[in-house]
């Protein structure tokens, strides 16, 4: 399935309407994961990136990319959408890095040029990850790594879409996760986690943790309606995938 010209008219049509709504709070701190905006320095997923070469796959108006250049990551800033790539040139802060429009299934990056690629909500939720995940350990060198976060099996499964909102109900059959029909005709995507499990194996990458982020009872999902409202702290809202390539 060819997903990126319906996904970046989807972004281009949304960037300003999305940043305008959810800035404020991606970039009220520096390395917030997810839907709940959980500091990195309680999951401890990314670490050190000082003089890293670092590839963000799906930076949207760079909250991320940013934060990872102001600590002296050399970072790349890669996405789809002209409009989401407009707005992190707008927003560049004092450590300026490149921005690059492109696919996360088709990168246009040499073997090995990274030391780091990641992604939070981004380019491993919306490009078929049979096809970006091997793209992602080809850009890297060995022993690099890749760290994304993505909503979780669970989420995707419990997700009523008449409702608009994740219930205590399952919605969809847990084996037929894979596209999910967006707005426009776009698709993001999703996967069992034994197929995660296999992607990431098959393509060179050996799995240091799975992080399954649990924000405070009263924590507020920046993103999603959940019923009930502390859904996120009873059950796995996402999946926070820490590999390196081996």
């Amino acid at each position: 399935m060819d997903s990126i010209p319906a996904n970046r008219r989807l972004w281009n049509r949304i960037s300003g309407a999305y940043q305008r709504q959810h800035d404020p709070r991606i970039g009220a701190a520096p390395r917030l994961w997810g839907m709940y905006s959980i500091p990195d320095e309680r999951l401890q997923a990314l670490g050190d990136v000082a003089g890293d070469r670092v590839l963000e796959l799906g930076c949207g108006a760079g909250q991320w990319s940013r934060a990872l250049a102001a600590e002296g990551a050399r970072v790349v800033g890669l996405d789809l959408s002209e409009a989401q790539l407009a707005a992190a040139a707008r927003e560049m802060g004092q450590e300026p890095y490149p921005l690059v429009q492109g696919a996360a299934e088709q990168l246009p990056f040499a073997n090995g040029a990274f030391d780091l690629v990641f992604c939070d909500f981004g380019g491993l939720s919306w490009a078929p990850p049979h096809l970006a995940v091997p793209e992602a350990a080809r850009v890297l060198r060995p022993g690099g790594r890749l760290v994304f976060n993505v909503a979780s099996p669970w989420f995707e499964a419990c997700y009523d879409e008449d409702a608009g909102c994740a219930t205590t109900t399952l919605q969809r059959d847990y084996f037929g996760l894979h596209a999910i029909a967006e707005d426009d005709d776009a698709t993001s995507y999703q996967l069992t986690y034994g197929d995660w499990i296999r992607v990431l194996r098959s393509a060179g990458l050996i799995i240091d943790d799975l992080i399954e982020p649990r924000p405070a009872a009263d924590a507020l999902n920046g993103y999603n309606e959940t019923e009930p409202s502390d859904w996120g702290h009873r059950w796995p809202a996402e999946a926070l995938w820490v590999t390196h390539k081996g």
